[in-house]
């Protein structure tokens, strides 16, 4: 029986009459009368008793009752689940970011959209941006936080820019860096971010660093230069205020201006669609996580 069916049992029961009941039903007496007919026969059962005072159910019709109300509730609480579902924001959200962003940034970001939204599952990796767009473009992430100036022919958000600095426990001026022979200790990072570092360098300095010392993690690289080992170049992001054993020293360009570096949010436009994605990237664009 469908759910109309079971519905006619139940408002039949209930009234007692057959008038009553065709108006409830917003249907005639004889097609209410009819229908009625075709049921007992598809169940084989009298699940009424016809009398001049009305009807009343056989204890087949008892049966049928307690099956209509129980499916009928079942119906009604299976409709408001999947009405809460279309408010709810579900799912699982696929990203990626640049390790540097995963240490710093993007923590205190991801507390506030799980306490947002709880029943969003977050599937989270870490690595270079370049990694980051051939998984896009393959569909095996949502979206990416991307460093640098990523090419890409979808969504592109701007999130932030910092910039760079030479940090050291000793040196304060480029002058006195020259003198040193403090080696240079570097982080495994995007080839941008090494190209963008080399030709500051260069244009610097007009020649290689006398020594350098290649470390995996910046947080290594931090805690190498904060022993005083060597210098490094730190983008700001980096740099908290515990930091404060470092001179800063600011990179600029040759005219004059800071170097900075970008970060972009970038996903599809069908990776939009979804509500899990859509809801973080408006987090992202509002005031919320500044």
């Amino acid at each position: 029986m469908n759910s109309s069916d079971l519905r006619l049992l139940q408002v039949l029961a209930e009234e007692g009459n057959m008038r009553k009941a065709a108006e409830r039903l917003f249907v005639s007496q004889p097609a209410l009368s009819q229908r009625l007919k075709t049921i007992e026969q598809q169940w084989n059962a009298q699940l009424f008793l016809r009398s001049a005072r009305g009807v009343a159910l056989t204890p087949a019709g008892e049966k049928m009752l307690d099956y209509a109300t129980t499916t009928l509730q079942r119906e009604e609480q299976l409709r408001e689940e999947l009405r809460a579902l279309q408010d709810q924001v579900y799912g699982t959200l696929r990203l990626a970011v640049a390790s540097i962003l995963g240490q710093y940034w993007l923590p205190s970001r991801l507390k506030a959209y799980v306490q947002a939204y709880p029943k969003v599952r977050i599937s989270l990796i870490t690595g270079r941006s370049s990694e980051m767009i051939r998984q896009l473009y393959n569909n095996e992430l949502h979206l990416g936080f991307v460093r640098g100036n990523p090419e890409w022919s979808g969504r592109k958000i701007h999130v932030m820019t910092d910039y760079f600095y030479l940090v050291d426990t000793e040196i304060t001026t480029f002058e006195e860096l020259s003198a040193s022979e403090k080696p240079f200790i570097l982080f495994k990072s995007d080839s941008t971010y090494y190209q963008e570092i080399h030709d500051w360098w260069h244009h610097l300095y007009h020649s290689a660093p006398h020594r350098t010392i290649v470390v995996d993690q910046i947080e290594t690289c931090k805690k190498l230069a904060g022993q005083g080992i060597g210098f490094a170049i730190l983008p700001s992001i980096a740099l908290t205020p515990e930091d404060d054993m470092f001179h800063k020293i600011p990179l600029k360009n040759k005219d004059g201006s800071l170097l900075t570096r970008d970060t972009w949010l970038v996903c599809s436009d069908a990776a939009m669609q979804l509500k899990q994605v859509k809801a973080f990237v408006e987090m992202i664009e509002s005031s919320e996580f500044e």
